[in-house]
């Protein structure tokens, strides 16, 4: 059976901690699709081409993962990409609530869709893409966070 895995997310920039969930994704599925998402109502610091771009830097090199952006309902997306599995990443117990629920409306919308959460490593286990955005306003090195060309562009953003 081929096993297409969705991760969705704004990734707002992508740090090492979505790189990791998505390097090890990669090994349980036969596709992994990383899924943008346009998220205008969070007001992303980059655009989406932008994050789509950086997505697609920060994860080169790995042969089975297509980095995509997309609007509207997550469960037609996942339909338009044949996939059956939802990746969904956890750093903290303060995460699950939250993703608890979206994976009950998830069900609820494509009952035949399946909702898988992974951790990140535990060095990224508190790495989110906010304070990374915060720590580069102010000047702070956030090089062990994100990719080389990610840092790049918060430095270039940031002034």
């Amino acid at each position: 059976m081929h096993v297409t895995a969705v991760y969705p997310g704004t990734f707002d920039p992508i740090t090492n901690g979505h790189t990791d969930i998505v390097r090890r994704a990669t090994r349980l599925f036969d596709r992994v699709v990383v899924a943008v998402a346009a998220s205008p109502a969070k007001q992303p610091f980059f655009n989406l081409d932008e994050r789509v771009r950086l997505a697609r830097d920060a994860l080169s090199g790995l042969g089975n993962v297509e980095v995509t952006g997309f609007s509207g309902l997550l469960a037609k997306f996942m339909r338009a990409q044949q996939a059956q599995v939802i990746l969904r990443g956890l750093r903290a117990v303060s995460d699950f609530e939250h993703e608890f629920q979206l994976a009950g409306m998830n069900r609820h919308l494509a009952p035949e869709l399946e909702t898988l959460f992974l951790t990140p490593a535990e060095e990224f286990a508190y790495v989110s893409s906010s304070l990374v955005r915060e720590i580069a306003a102010l000047g702070g090195d956030v090089s062990h966070f994100v990719s080389g060309p990610v840092e790049a562009a918060l430095r270039a953003r940031m002034g």
